[in-house]
């Protein structure tokens, strides 16, 4: 049950993101991608900040402690957002996502294989390689 869960919650994060992609896309065609950058975060950031101020338990003062590359963390939506911005007007909806989600399978790779920002190393399996050239395969197919 808890598989299903989370295979759920994972699904919904991706809508998520296949729903404000092609959204912020036709956002930064109308202000420029600067201003929608801002403008999605400062959305971001009062859910957050509600978010933050609903639950008990959570110890923002720590972010003192965070290692650097955490902190950085904001600074890669930022690449997200304007490389979004970029290549949705262009290539569309359907390619653009492709592109992103090939991105980040390719970064989760190389990640669980380093064992890198604290993961737990996992083995770079022959079926994962097969996996991801078959994604490559079809992301070209898609956006030909």
């Amino acid at each position: 049950m808890e598989l299903i869960l989370t295979v759920v919650i994972g699904l919904i994060g991706g809508i998520a993101v296949g729903t404000q992609t092609p959204i912020a896309g036709a956002m930064s065609q109308r202000v420029g991608g600067a201003a929608s950058s801002f403008i999605v975060h400062l959305g971001g950031l009062v859910a957050s900040g509600v978010l933050l101020l609903s639950r008990r338990g959570e110890d923002i003062a720590q972010w003192r402690e965070l290692p650097w590359y955490m902190l950085c963390s904001g600074g890669l939506g930022l690449v997200l957002f304007l490389t979004v911005s970029h290549t949705i007007p262009k290539l569309g909806a359907v390619s653009g996502v492709t592109l992103i989600i090939v991105g980040q399978l390719i970064a989760g790779l190389v990640i669980d294989y380093l064992g890198a920002f604290g993961t737990i190393p996992r083995d770079l399996e022959f079926t994962k390689i097969i996996g991801l050239t078959l994604l490559l395969i079809g992301a070209y197919l898609i956006i030909r």
